[in-house]
């Protein structure tokens, strides 16, 4: 009995977990500028401001190295980078891990990310409004305005038709 609640409960989970995940949420009213960062790479430890993607449109995404759902969409936003790096566009990962760029770096190698991958700061994330989950991803306009706030994994078709709506 323990075994087939346990199980249930791990399904409901799953469930109310992916339902999040596909929850989008539009920012209201007047558009909201996106805060300036000046963050560590994971990569090589130089310091890269919001300042260099001026002009740019943006997906920020925070996550962390061990969350399962921030590894799952790595592929898709690494295909969103390639298909619109020359479009003006960018993927900017911001790392939430606590234990150090180290583990960052390794990921970005074995995965062999394609974007700018940061070391977020808890003021980083607080002036994004804070992160209460992640994956936690904004889509940022050409004018630095952030247009979406996306809580927890985003299917690829939804990223890519709201990319191209900003472009």
């Amino acid at each position: 009995m323990n075994k087939l609640y346990s199980r249930k409960a791990g399904n409901v989970l799953a469930l109310v977990c992916m339902l999040l995940g596909l929850v989008v949420v539009s920012t209201a009213g007047a558009a909201v500028k996106m805060p300036d960062f000046a963050l560590p790479s994971a990569v090589n430890g130089k310091i890269v401001k919001s300042s260099s993607f001026q002009g740019k449109a943006m997906l920020v995404v925070f996550f962390a190295t061990w969350c399962p759902p921030c590894r799952q969409e790595i592929p898709s936003l690494k295909q969103l980078q390639t298909e619109f790096k020359d479009k003006g566009f960018s993927v900017i990962g911001l790392s939430v891990d606590e234990g150090g760029s180290g583990v960052v770096a390794k990921l970005v190698k074995k995965e062999a990310i394609n974007y700018p991958v940061l070391m977020a700061d808890r003021a980083t994330a607080d002036d994004f409004g804070g992160i209460a989950g992640i994956p936690t991803a904004f889509l940022i306009n050409r004018k630095g305005h952030v247009v979406k706030r996306y809580p927890g994994y985003v299917p690829h078709a939804l990223l890519k038709k709201d990319i191209e709506s900003v472009l």
